[in-house]
């Protein structure tokens, strides 16, 4: 939920004109018992994870802005976690430009 409402903000800042020095995103990474990475899971799997992060990322350089946790992970985990919602992070972004190229192509 916590990325959902950061993807929110950020869409409504860009849709409400407001000049922003960098665009950001959200995205939810879980840990599973096994340790594998799951990119934006599902309430049972969060619930069924050793760990949740959820990440917000600068859209510039990918960059990141700040980490929330719930759980335990080791910090080679957490780096892996990093990398994945960074590449998620591309199809955020892309599909902010599409909205906003949608939105000014109807004018």
């Amino acid at each position: 939920l916590l990325s959902c409402c950061l993807n929110a903000a950020c869409v409504g800042l860009l849709d409400a004109g407001l000049p922003l020095s960098s665009l950001f995103c959200g995205v939810t990474c879980a840990l599973s018992p096994a340790g594998s990475v799951l990119l934006d899971p599902s309430a049972q799997q969060e619930q069924e994870s050793r760990a949740v992060l959820t990440f917000a990322i600068a859209g510039a350089d990918r960059r990141l802005l700040s980490v929330t946790t719930r759980g335990t992970c080791s910090v080679e985990e957490m780096q892996q976690c990093l990398a994945a919602a960074q590449r998620a992070a591309d199809t955020i972004f892309q599909f902010y430009r599409d909205s906003v190229r949608r939105k000014y192509s109807k004018s």
